[in-house]
């Protein structure tokens, strides 16, 4: 559902009771619920899924874990207990749903994750994903709303895959470039949690289907602060723009583009697709993290010595009455 739709109901339904354990809940938009439930425990509580990608039922159940998984990784936690959520139809073989969820389950033995049960009900398309509950120490918790003026903004994984997947529909996209945008989904964000940990993170987000600017401006406005993108900076995926060229931008970009209207100011000559590739609904997306400069680095080097396909795209300013300026 796009932020347009979804900001219309949510206004209208009541407030959060308040308590005194609730860390983190709607207010600030940010990617998990979290509970402390002790001085040196804290619950994190998320919910994710979606309809198929990719025509590989194990891959897809690999890739809907990922993206259920990345938001306890996103708060700095560690996934501990999940549940299936699975719609499915009785058109298919149930062959199709066994290797679905034996996608889901191997990339939850992956994560260090137990799945414990879950709940199944007929619907005309598949959908599946996971509720995650994960934990972390109270005084490790990094939210969306810690950014501070001054702090490098970094990128984990490269943009591109609702592009991606648009043109994979249409027969356009090449083998290869298919096999790289599924092992960037199905790749999990435990590496670059550990990390940015590590290395004192102040912020961060999950990128998915509110692209970029989408998360980007949900940081900048829980924080308080600006942010300030370097287009050409940001990674993109083989032959994601070429594809965005083509026109090949999902729905979603243009629901995005809408909803952020007034929040974006793009300062420099950025064609269309440049534009709504930052837009692009992501799928299982990497981390967005602010980190102070003097750490970044250090964290940079690590992420990359793991393997993460990292950039810095950008920093954090003072507010400057706009949420996001793209150069």
């Amino acid at each position: 559902m796009g932020p347009q739709t979804l900001s219309q109901v949510l206004r209208h339904l009541p407030t959060t009771t308040p308590n005194p354990n609730l860390m983190v809940g709607p207010g600030t938009s940010d990617d998990a619920a979290v509970y402390k439930i002790n001085e040196n425990q804290a619950l994190i509580s998320t919910l994710d899924f979606f309809t198929p990608m990719v025509d590989d039922p194990y891959v897809y159940g690999q890739i809907a874990a990922a993206n259920s998984l990345s938001d306890v990784y996103a708060m700095g936690g560690k996934p501990l207990l999940a549940l299936n959520i699975v719609c499915f139809p009785d058109c298919l073989p149930t062959s199709v749903l066994e290797e679905m969820l034996r996608g889901g389950a191997d990339k939850a033995i992956e994560a260090g994750c137990i799945i414990a049960g879950g709940h199944t009900v007929r619907d005309d398309e598949p959908k599946y994903g996971l509720a995650v509950t994960g934990m972390a120490h109270p005084d490790e918790i990094i939210s969306n709303a810690g950014a501070q003026a001054g702090d490098l903004l970094l990128l984990t994984k490269p943009l591109g895959t609702g592009i991606i997947n648009t043109g994979i529909k249409a027969g356009l996209v090449s083998p290869e470039a298919m096999q790289i945008a599924v092992l960037a989904m199905s790749t999990l964000n435990k590496a670059a949690s550990e990390a940015m940990l590590k290395h004192g993170a102040s912020a961060c987000t999950d990128i998915t289907g509110f692209g970029l600017l989408g998360h980007a401006a949900e940081m900048a406005e829980a924080s308080e602060v600006s942010l300030h993108i370097k287009c050409k900076s940001v990674p993109l995926l083989p032959e994601a723009m070429e594809m965005a060229r083509m026109g090949l931008i999902p729905a979603g970009a243009y629901d995005n583009r809408q909803y952020l209207e007034g929040k974006i100011l793009f300062d420099g000559d950025l064609k269309p697709e440049e534009q709504l590739a930052l837009y692009d609904p992501q799928t299982s997306g990497g981390l967005l993290i602010s980190v102070p400069e003097a750490k970044a680095a250090a964290l940079v080097d690590e992420l990359k010595g793991k393997g993460v396909d990292c950039a810095v795209i950008g920093q954090v300013q003072p507010y400057t009455g706009t949420l996001i300026t793209v150069v």
